[in-house]
């Protein structure tokens, strides 16, 4: 697991994360939020590629983003929960295969997840993360 954001991307430096609009942050955290799933499915075993998109889908979907927001709702910080707010309330389309609310609530948690990366703080995003996988699938 990514302990550290390496420098080269001088995360911050230029464009403070609260400058960012709420789609961007949603875009970058989208990633990170990907890259924590994939990294935690490989974990412990070599699982077919077939098989490890199958289990990502479960929790990437936009109803498994809505499910994770209610497991940290409760432990976020005013600042989180404003950034969380921002990316809820932006005007975005969802696919066909998901429930506006819960695509609502999915670019919330993507924001929410970018702002802390871009924030670089590591602890926080690994904590919060860390929700993903409890009691899931």
């Amino acid at each position: 697991m990514l302990k550290k954001i390496p420098d080269e991307f001088e995360i911050g430096k230029s464009v403070a994360p609260n400058q960012y609009s709420a789609l961007t942050l949603a875009y970058i955290g989208d990633c990170v939020y990907e890259l924590y799933v994939r990294t935690y499915l490989i974990k412990d075993k070599d699982y077919p590629v077939n098989v490890l998109h199958k289990t990502a889908t479960k929790y990437v979907k936009a109803s498994a983003q809505a499910d994770y927001f209610r497991r940290i709702e409760g432990i976020l910080t005013e600042e989180e929960t404003a950034v969380y707010k921002r990316g809820r309330n932006t005007n975005s389309h969802p696919p066909k295969n998901a429930e506006m609310i819960d695509y609502k609530i999915a670019t919330g948690v993507e924001a929410l997840i970018g702002y802390t990366y871009l924030k670089g703080d590591t602890e926080r995003l690994i904590y919060l993360l860390g929700f993903l996988t409890e009691d899931s699938t």
